[in-house]
C-alpha cells in the first residue's frame, strides 16, 4: 500500500480553514466559516474543505446528518512538514538560508530569552546532539 504524500501548497483560504481548525478543534462547515474572516459563502468553505480533504490535510466523521472535519496531523507535525518542503523548495535545503531569511524577517523582534534559546539550539546543533 503506497502512503499518499501531502500537498503544501495551499490557497489563503486553505491555509484560513486549517487555521481554524487548529484552533477550534473539530469543527462543522458552518463553525469553520465563522471562523474565517470576511469569510466565503458556505458551498465555497464545503468545496475547500473536499479539496483539503482531497489533498490529505483534513478528515471527516459524520455526525447525525453534519460532517464534522479536523485536521488528520498535529499541528506541531505539520508546520515541521510544511518548513520542510519551503526550505527546499525556496532555499535549496539550507537550513543557513532559511534561518537568515527568518532572522531578518524578524528584525529586532525578538526578546533577549528567545536570542538565548536560539543560542542554545545552535550550541546542541554543534554537539551533535539533542
Amino acid at each position: 500500500m503506497r502512503t499518499r504524500q501531502i500537498s503544501w501548497c495551499l490557497s489563503r483560504r486553505e491555509r484560513q480553514i486549517l487555521d481554524v481548525l487548529y484552533k477550534q478543534g473539530p469543527s462543522t462547515a458552518a463553525a469553520i466559516q465563522a471562523g474565517i474572516p470576511d469569510s466565503p459563502s458556505y458551498s465555497a468553505v464545503r468545496a475547500l474543505l473536499r479539496i483539503l480533504e482531497e489533498k490529505g490535510h483534513i478528515k471527516h466523521q459524520e455526525r447525525g446528518t453534519c460532517y464534522v472535519y479536523a485536521p488528520k496531523v498535529p499541528r506541531e507535525k505539520a508546520g515541521r512538514s510544511a518548513l520542510a518542503h519551503m526550505v527546499q523548495t525556496f532555499f535549496g535545503g539550507s537550513a543557513e538560508q532559511a534561518m537568515t531569511a527568518l532572522l531578518d524577517a524578524a528584525s529586532g523582534d525578538l526578546t533577549e530569552e528567545e536570542l538565548d534559546r536560539l543560542a542554545d539550539l545552535i550550541a546542541r546543533a554543534r554537539k551533535g546532539g539533542k
